[in-house]
């Protein structure tokens, strides 16, 4: 049962479209959901959830005008902000609501010698589709572990599901990707290939938290996949809601206010939503944050 009506100020209705992911992903749930929430609690919100092609799609929606609100990982908000790396131009309108729930960097390998990311030298590494967020947080990592990623090693361009047959059939040795653990690829791999999860921890670690903000420390279980027997230590980007700067403070305020409310709706929607929760809301925040943000922070006490 969703929690009591909340009044956001002004008589006019307010639009609040949400850029989420593919249907088949996390996003998309999760979106519908949040714009569930907002249109049953906050008096004047019309709030609707639109799937879209994820982060850097949603970016581009919110500069645009096309929504209001999005869900994206939050080394792609930093980029977007700095316009850099997958953005030739800053995006001043992106604000922060809430950091979401962890999306960690995972480097699997199928040869037992790389116990390292500095293994990585002279290896077939597949490091994402060109362009994507994925290739951008490879090429941090290679550099923060002292490696040349022209140099050093034999960078494949694939997405994951193509890293995922290529490690299959040996035609590579290691690969990165950025998603929620277990990944069903790399469980269907272990099946298979003995599977190797390569710690990203150190100095490697240390060097990228150093210059990223968007990076925090994250485990990975043992036994999260087969032969694991260890916990495997690495970094997390986070997934996030970031909103325009267009939005009324006393709007956003209440969207936040609104979802924390209702945590147990956002866990039906998807198992991730149980990781959702105020404490954890500025984990990893990458950008300035909207004020709305700021007074519900403020107000639990988590921002001074």
């Amino acid at each position: 049962m969703l929690v009591g009506t909340l009044t956001a100020c002004g008589a006019k209705q307010t639009f609040v479209n949400i850029g989420t992911g593919g249907t088949a992903g996390t996003y998309f749930p999760l979106g519908g959901a949040f714009a569930e929430i907002w249109n049953a609690n906050i008096k004047g919100i019309n709030a609707t959830a639109q799937s879209t092609g994820a982060s850097v799609a949603n970016v581009n929606l919110l500069k645009t005008g096309e929504v209001e609100a999005v869900i994206i990982q939050n080394d792609v908000a930093f980029y977007a902000e700095s316009g850099t790396v997958l953005f030739t131009e800053k995006i001043s309108d992106i604000r922060g609501a809430a950091c979401l729930y962890s999306e960690p960097l995972q480097c699997i390998s199928i040869d037992g010698s790389v116990k390292s990311i500095k293994d990585l030298k002279g290896k077939k590494v597949a490091v994402g589709a060109i362009g994507s967020g994925v290739e951008a947080n490879a090429r941090q990592i290679i550099a923060a572990a002292g490696l040349d990623f022209d140099k050093d090693i034999e960078a494949k361009f694939l997405s994951f599901a193509e890293a995922a047959t290529a490690l299959k059939d040996k035609q590579i040795d290691a690969a990165f990707l950025v998603a929620g653990i277990p990944t069903a690829a790399i469980t269907d791999l272990g099946t298979q290939r003995d599977v190797f999860v390569v710690p990203i921890d150190g100095t490697t670690a240390e060097n990228l938290m150093k210059d990223y903000s968007f990076y925090t420390e994250y485990i990975i279980p043992a036994n999260t996949y087969k032969g694991q027997s260890e916990d495997i230590k690495t970094l997390t980007v986070k997934s996030m809601l970031a909103v325009s700067s267009k939005l009324s403070e006393d709007v956003v305020y209440n969207m936040l206010k609104s979802l924390y409310d209702n945590g147990e709706r956002i866990s039906a929607a998807h198992n991730v939503g149980k990781f959702i929760v105020k404490e954890l809301g500025l984990e990893g925040m990458s950008i300035k944050l909207h004020p709305g943000a700021e007074k519900y922070f403020k107000e639990i006490g988590m921002f001074k």
